[in-house]
């Protein structure tokens, strides 16, 4: 209990909860000493109201060298106030008193408090008193401040047990409050623990309701998903080069034992040492390309882009590739509306690569006799890239994994490449914010890239 309550302070909920029931305890408290000045002088000015009509309606009774009626008056009053929280006193001009409670003097004219001492009244109890001159006679009207001392202080001891009341309330509900946050907090800590301990999977648990912890929570929760996603697609990629490149390596190793064991019996091994060029080339352009695929994950590039029409980029890509496809027995064209401008924000040079991928992807594995389209579009906002063939095409499940480093459909395994082809043109359109289509033709396969339109430069 003693440890659950020292990590209840340090928490760092628990003190803000601490410090906002602070912050609102003291402005409670001015607020509350601001009322009861305001009700105390509002009293005060009643009371003082009150007094002086009475002394002007004992006054009003008066008539000219006829005391009679204002001493009756005097009397009455005194003789209805039993409590003496009304008392009065009438005096000549040599002070004997005339009517009243008691005799009033020393005080001034108009207003001023005294302590009285009288029979049936505690010591030193306090009146408020209104004194004036009434046809020679001094006319003195007091009233006790017993009542409105009483309501002062009834009004203090209610503001003293609010203050205790919203203290209470706010040091339980900060508490409560402060263990509510603290427990998603300690979610969001015990899942970095997993994560940290290789346990990838693991997600902060959400409540649902919206508020900045679970919009926190969500976003680690998107980066845990990209990171998982990321390391699982390294893992992919270092099991691929381990199978991909084990065949090449052994070639080599092959070649050069040949190429050692002719050296040592004199045999010409000049076609040992091609093939092991060869094949050495071949790995570093699968490194190179894993490479280059790296860096424009990375944006490396993103520095180098453009406002530019990708008119001309499709038409460059149709005029090189043109002979290619004719000398491999297959026809290339190109498509693009006369007099339009396709203008896109992106790197030229990775849209032409993005482009040739895609062709010699088609050349590569489609057989003579297909024909392949180059076409620009647009609409809604977006320009539409598209490579159509009817080829093969393929298939629907694989569809998605091509994108994948060193994925190799079973069909094309016996023909040139490395695999990392179409990973560059994925890499390259996620740099330019794009997105990439395969669909089925019938026959034939149609790749469409989507990119975002800018207005033209």
């Amino acid at each position: 209990m003693s440890e659950t309550r020292a990590n209840l302070l340090r928490s760092t909920p628990f003190r803000l909860a601490l410090t906002f029931a602070f912050l609102f305890l003291l402005a409670f408290i001015l607020s509350g000493a601001i009322v009861y000045q305001l009700m105390s002088a509002s009293l005060a000015r009643q009371l003082d109201q009150s007094i002086k009509e009475t002394y002007s309606l004992i006054a009003a009774t008066y008539a000219e060298s006829d005391e009679e009626d204002l001493t009756t008056a005097v009397r009455d009053h005194a003789q209805f106030s039993q409590d003496k929280d009304q008392i009065f006193s009438l005096t000549d001009k040599n002070g004997n008193r005339l009517a009243g409670d008691f005799t009033a003097s020393g005080l001034p004219e108009g207003f001023s408090m005294f302590a009285a001492d009288l029979p049936g009244v505690s010591p030193g109890t306090e009146y408020r008193a209104y004194s004036g001159t009434v046809g020679g006679n001094n006319l003195t009207v007091a009233f006790s401040l017993s009542e409105t001392e009483d309501l002062e202080r009834i009004v203090l001891m209610s503001f003293g047990w609010a203050t205790l009341f919203i203290t209470g309330l706010a040091v339980c509900g900060g508490a409560v409050l402060a263990s509510r946050v603290q427990r998603r907090l300690d979610g969001i800590a015990s899942t970095m623990v997993d994560v940290s301990h290789g346990r990838l999977d693991a997600r902060i648990p959400l409540i649902g309701n919206g508020d900045d912890i679970d919009a926190v929570s969500a976003q680690v929760n998107a980066a845990l998903e990209r990171l998982s996603a990321l390391v699982d697609g390294m893992r992919e990629v270092s099991a691929n080069i381990a199978h991909d490149l084990k065949t090449p390596l052994n070639r080599l190793q092959m070649i050069l034992e040949s190429a050692a064991d002719k050296t040592v019996s004199g045999e010409d091994v000049s076609t040992e040492l091609t093939d092991a060029r060869a094949e050495s080339q071949q790995i570093n352009s699968t490194f190179d390309a894993l490479l280059r695929i790296a860096q424009i994950e990375a944006g490396a590039r993103k520095a180098r882009f453009v406002d530019l029409d990708v008119g001309p980029v499709v038409e460059t890509i149709g005029e090189v590739y043109a002979d290619v496809a004719e000398d491999d027995g297959k026809s290339l064209s190109t498509m693009i509306v006369p007099d339009t401008k396709w203008y896109v924000h992106g790197d030229r040079d990775l849209l032409m690569q993005m482009l040739a991928n895609l062709v010699e992807n088609a050349l590569r594995h489609c057989p003579p006799g297909t024909a392949i389209e180059l076409s620009v579009t647009g609409g809604g906002g977006h320009v539409l890239i598209h490579v159509n063939d009817n080829g093969p095409g393929i298939p629907a499940e694989e569809r998605e994994k091509v994108f994948r480093r060193l994925y190799r459909l079973d069909a094309s395994r016996t023909t040139p490449g490395s695999g990392l082809g179409l990973s560059l043109v994925k890499a390259v359109a996620d740099l330019h914010g794009a997105a990439i289509a395969l669909e089925d033709r019938n026959p034939g396969l149609g790749v469409t890239v989507s990119f975002p339109a800018v207005a033209s430069a």
